[in-house]
């Protein structure tokens, strides 16, 4: 009885048991056919949605490698298009460039004017008489796309919007963004305005390669802003693996704009979607486009950062238009968060952008109406050249006369010589028995180039000896710390032609007593800037370092004058690694370019 009464029991258990199993599995397959059925709903649904868009004639997209440079996919990318707060970009990169050459602070104050309190939403709120601090206009910029912020900033650089927007077109033309025209520094409607898909990724690469320590704000998603705290538009940030900025944009006339980078393990792309039908379907758009490219991506970099070129080139107008402008008459807000809240479109003129846009096809056929508006911005770059602008970028290929920032070339300065008593020169390497340390060069020796400040010293240091034997003409002249010394107890020779120089320093030491029964000797030095790569044990290791500091700049060296320069220090004798001929900013650029790779480098104002 009992041995049945566990049979049964085991059984039961059994039984219950294959129950569960049974169910359980029925469950596990209807819910993977459920996400399986859900999964395929959802890949037609998006691309139904992707192909919508792409019908779409303001729609633009483009993906870049940023490791190879290589375009990867791309619809309508020189398209003409509204770039609507995308302008913003642009914006900071001009704010970023004062950041970065000290001309302006992180805390710096910067005054809020009627004209910016007076701009459309979105913005920050701000009234005229107030201060802004530039790190809070930054985060202004990233996540509300604050227009009052934007004006603020353009009034504080270029001193009024006009002029900004005219250094911003400079900037873009300089960066090879040779169809984006800038009209004000927010992005808010303006027919003039315009950029492609193409000329916006330019710009997000630029942008990261040339501000590294201020492109990480483009990550920010809040910030407190007087005790209230300001929310980002950006919703690929924290939901796509390796997204860390850049840039949303909207107005009416326009769509929805969308320029994004990823880092995902050693690759590096930047896309742009130009034009969605909203925020939610650009981002769908941006999502898959990251996701099907970044495998095609290169793991190593192998494409040059872009460097700013000369901007004179440019053949499209920069200067006001005579006629009037086509103002739109809607209140356009710059983001999604407030374009419910714009009032109701009233009839205006046609835009010459939104016909061009409405009605162009796949490249290369052109309609009528962009044909139009494209002569329109050449017919006027043939009336109005471009002014060069000021900059802190790196300039290729350019004379020395044509820097931007100089209207004129350089004209010649004249010199005079001082005479230095024997025995009131007090240097601490030269000893009295001590030659002059030789000044070497690893280019060709020319008439032209300057004796070094080193060989000033010495030959100073053979003056306060009892006897001087002949000296050779000219000797003894050169630029350096104690200004542009002769020889001391020498006839002076003939006066001599003077010779074309850029600027010379004023003497930095104790003033020396003239003599007037000297006559001017004619000098030659190093002009510009100089940069100190690295002061070397030997001659052939400061050569060395010359050549690599060379290879490592991309070109930016490819015009300034190295030479070697021998210093006594510690009782030790080095050899300076240096370049001359250089422009404040484009030695700091060089500097930054070869810290990069990590060559140590300084600037020395010459």
């Amino acid at each position: 009885m009992l041995r049945t009464t566990l049979a049964s029991s085991r059984a039961l258990r059994v039984g219950v048991l294959g129950l569960v199993t049974i169910t359980t599995a029925i469950l596990i397959t209807s819910d993977s056919a459920e996400a399986r059925r859900r999964h395929r709903h959802y890949a037609r649904h998006h691309h139904t949605q992707v192909a919508r868009e792409t019908e779409n004639p303001r729609f633009a997209s483009i993906i870049v490698d940023g490791n190879s440079g290589s375009v990867l996919t791309a619809t309508s990318p020189d398209g003409l298009r509204h770039p609507a707060s995308l302008t913003k970009i642009m914006t900071l990169y001009l704010l970023f460039e004062r950041l970065d050459s000290g001309k302006m602070k992180l805390d710096t104050e910067m005054p809020v004017s009627e004209h910016a309190s007076d701009q459309d939403p979105t913005k920050l709120g701000l009234r005229p008489g107030q201060t802004i601090r530039v790190e809070d206009a930054i985060k202004g910029l990233v996540t509300r796309s604050a227009n009052d912020a934007a004006v603020v900033i353009a009034e504080a650089i270029g001193g009024s919007e006009d002029d900004f927007a005219r250094m911003m077109t400079r900037k873009a033309r300089a960066l090879g963004m040779s169809r984006t025209v800038y009209r004000n520094a927010s992005g808010l409607p303006n027919d003039e305005q315009i950029t492609t898909a193409r000329d916006q990724s330019v710009l997000g690469r630029a942008i990261q390669d040339r501000f590294p320590r201020y492109y990480r704000y483009f990550s920010t998603t809040a910030f407190n802003f007087r005790g209230r705290t300001i929310t980002g538009h950006n919703r690929l940030l924290g939901s796509v693996e390796g997204v860390d900025g850049i840039k949303t944009g909207y107005t009416r006339a326009s769509g929805f704009n969308l320029v994004t980078s990823m880092h995902r393990g050693n690759r590096f792309l930047v896309g742009v979607v130009l034009g969605g039908r909203s925020g939610g379907s650009r981002d769908a758009i941006m999502r898959n486009l990251l996701a099907e490219n970044v495998g095609k991506g290169a793991t190593t970099r192998t494409v040059a950062a872009i460097t700013e070129r000369n901007p004179a080139d440019a053949k499209i107008e920069v200067a006001d238009d005579d006629t009037p402008r086509a103002a739109e008459s809607v209140t356009a807000a710059s983001e999604p968060a407030a374009a419910a809240a714009v009032q109701p479109q009233r009839p205006a003129k046609p835009s010459l952008m939104a016909a061009a846009a409405a009605a162009l096809p796949p490249l290369p056929a052109k309609p009528e109406p962009q044909a139009k508006f494209e002569a329109k911005f050449e017919a006027k770059s043939e009336a109005k050249p471009e002014p060069a602008p000021l900059t802190s970028g790196v300039i290729q290929t350019q004379p020395i006369a044509a820097i931007p920032g100089s209207a004129e070339p350089m004209k010649p300065v004249k010199v005079k010589t001082v005479q230095v008593k024997a025995g009131q020169i007090k240097l601490a390497a030269a000893g009295p028995a001590q030659s002059a340390p030789p000044v070497t060069s690893t280019v060709q020796a020319r008439a032209e180039v300057a004796e070094t400040s080193t060989a000033v010293m010495a030959r100073a240091a053979e003056t306060s000896r009892p006897e001087m034997p002949p000296q050779p003409a000219n000797f003894g002249t050169g630029n350096g710390i104690l200004g542009v010394l002769p020889a001391s107890h020498v006839q002076a020779p003939a006066p001599a032609a003077p010779q074309t120089m850029a600027a010379i320093e004023p003497a930095r030491s104790q003033p020396a007593p003239q003599n007037s029964a000297v006559k001017p000797v004619a000098a030659v030095a190093h002009t510009g800037w100089i940069i100190q790569v690295g002061a070397l044990e030997s001659e052939s290791e400061a050569k060395q370092r010359i050549d690599l500091a060379r290879n490592s700049a991309r070109g930016m060296l490819s015009k300034a004058d190295p030479f070697t320069e021998v210093v006594a220090k510690d009782n030790r004798k080095l050899y300076r690694a240096r370049f001359a001929g250089l422009e404040r900013d484009q030695a700091e650029a060089v500097c930054r370019t070869l810290k990069r790779a990590d060559i140590s480098c300084i600037t020395v104002r010459n």
